[in-house]
């Protein structure tokens, strides 16, 4: 046996006691005799609330997704909820999707709130997570959770925390109730459920979320435009397959084929190295499909159903994806015409994103006339937008990780709603002679070329959490003075709330929450972001360069790339 950290052995040790079953024990004294390594990583630290909740690989210990973790969390939950809300009937929904253990974990989660006298709506099947979204408000829940790690390998799962509003938890509620949690011990979690107070639930809301979803992602298409184009869709083996075909064949599409190898909801994701929309490789047999039906567009959803990926034809015929920064662009423009169409634009509307996403969609906006927020990674800022100003219509909102979000109804990105609007978009222009693919570069003709380039590196472990802390660290203190042959004339640390200009010699102040992002800006008018993922082991880069013409762009991006010097 290799030297184990006496501190860690420590921690190990108190999963050894009789509180945790019996097939939990045997493989920590496995890990204590023959596997060190896997042993610090499930014990170094304690999962935490990210950018989309908390996620981690399955297993046992305090770093691992598992009853234990997930029911410490939910103890956590119920009594500050019943600090929160005293005297009132407390209720929550779960919902969960494909992965491996997330119906049984759900059950756990529900049993724990019964537990603990709180009323429990449980989907009996899996569902999208915008449909769990939805239900919070539809069902007048406290909060909902939904068990999923959206796109990450099928080795993790996770625990999405919402609150009233329907949005993900923000603060002060996130760090309260971390902290509620953190005073507990494990032995505190009650497990015995109150069957009485877990009622099951499909259909009943499945009806009024497709038919929201219907009536917001839809815009007066006539139907023989909408017969006029073809639909290749795969859900990824995930969830947006009990919802996504249903919205679009009653919002009037009926040329739809569903990619069957991909249809079955699977955790293992068979087919795909990575359910992961962003990735190119994960299309590729809904691609192929599409040029061997001549399909219009290629719609493909991550695990979960809120990101979407989406391909059309370009300006030779062949289908060509659209990355995550052109299709908000195109989306959000098409939507704030419609609205613009329908005379429900004012001094009161706005549109929302996040500060890594593309620059373009605040020039829109303004275009518009329309109000344009900012607010840190994750649809939970968008939310919480949303719930700050009620006086103020939202039309919708992106980020370049593939989210959309059509109007309020929910409150978190939405693959399904956002799919139908794709489809409404692709269906009009082509009915107008031209495509999605012609409309985005008209965009760029009008407001600027602009492109985007996203590096995610890697980094697992103790060893690469330390990697990615050191890498902003040094990025922090000795900020790059150039970047791609542009001078840097602005530098913003969101760990410290401060904007540095560095022309003026001035510091000014950020009224955004604090994380821990980087941000630099050049005199030519690019834009270079860093920070570590909120939900993987990985620190990402996200670099936006523009222009007059696109052809320069690319190689704007490669010098940035030789800047950083990334490895």
């Amino acid at each position: 046996m290799r030297y184990i950290d006496p501190e860690l052995l420590e921690k190990a040790n108190k999963w050894l006691t009789p509180f945790f079953d019996s097939d939990t024990q045997h493989t920590i004294k496995e890990l204590i005799a023959y596997d060190s390594e896997t042993l610090e990583d499930s014990f170094y630290k304690s999962l935490e609330f990210g950018t989309g909740g908390m996620r981690g690989v399955m297993g046992v210990g305090d770093n691992r997704i598992n009853k234990y973790t997930l029911g410490k969390n939910t103890q956590g939950i119920s009594q500050y909820l019943k600090k929160q809300f005293p005297g009132e009937d407390l209720k929550v929904v779960i919902a969960y999707d494909c992965r491996h253990n997330s119906d049984t974990l759900a059950k756990v989660v529900a049993d724990v709130f019964s537990a603990n006298g709180i009323q429990v709506y449980l989907f009996s099947e899996l569902r999208p997570t915008p449909e769990l979204s939805f239900a919070v408000r539809h069902l007048d829940c406290h909060c909902g959770i939904v068990l999923t790690a959206s796109h990450n390998p099928p080795e993790y799962n996770g625990y999405k925390v919402y609150w009233q509003d329907g949005g993900q938890l923000v603060p002060p509620q996130d760090a309260e109730i971390i902290q509620e949690i953190n005073d507990l011990d494990y032995t505190d979690i009650d497990f015995e459920a109150n069957e009485a107070l877990i009622q099951w639930i499909d259909q009943e809301v499945d009806d009024v979320f497709a038919s929201a979803s219907v009536a917001n992602g839809s815009f007066n298409t006539d139907q023989a435009a909408k017969d006029g184009i073809k639909i290749v869709f795969t859900p990824l083996h995930g969830t947006s397959v009990t919802m996504i075909p249903r919205v679009l064949k009653e919002a009037g599409y009926n040329n739809v084929t569903v990619v069957e190898a991909q249809a079955k909801p699977d955790g293992d994701f068979p087919t795909v190295e990575s359910p992961n929309p962003e990735e190119p490789e994960a299309l590729e047999m809904a691609m192929q499909i599409a040029e061997k039906e001549g399909a219009d567009i290629v719609i493909g959803t991550d695990p979960d159903s809120d990101r979407l990926g989406i391909a059309v034809r370009n300006t030779e015929g062949q289908m060509t994806l659209l990355n995550g920064n052109q299709a908000m662009v195109v989306k959000s423009h098409f939507l704030l015409d419609q609205w613009k169409k329908q005379g429900k634009l004012d001094e009161n509307t706005f549109m929302a994103s996040t500060i890594v996403s593309t620059p373009m969609l605040k020039k829109i906006a303004e275009d518009f006339n329309v109000r344009y927020r900012e607010g840190l990674t994750g649809f939970k800022w968008i939310a919480k937008m949303v719930k700050d100003f009620p006086e103020e219509n939202f039309v919708g909102g992106g980020e370049e990780s593939f989210g959309f979000m059509v109007g309020d109804f929910v409150r978190d990105k939405d693959a399904v709603t956002s799919t139908l609007l794709a489809c409404e978009l692709t269906a009009q222009k082509k009915a107008a002679g031209s495509s999605v693919f012609e409309y985005l570069h008209e965009l760029y003709n009008q407001y600027g070329h602009f492109q985007e380039h996203l590096v995610s590196l890697v980094k697992k472990g103790k060893k690469g959490a330390e990697e990615i802390a050191n890498t902003l660290k040094g990025l922090r203190e000795n900020p790059p003075m150039e970047l791609g042959g542009e001078k840097v004339i602005c530098f913003e640390d969101y760990q410290h709330s401060i904007r540095k200009d560095i022309t003026a010699g001035t510091e000014t102040p950020i009224d955004i929450p604090k994380s821990n992002v980087l941000i630099y800006y050049t005199d030519g008018g690019s834009k270079v972001a860093a920070r570590p993922s909120g939900t993987e082991p990985k620190i990402k880069f996200y670099m936006s360069v523009q222009g007059p013409n696109a052809e320069q762009l690319p190689g704007k991006i490669e010098s940035i790339l030789a800047d950083l010097n990334l490895n």
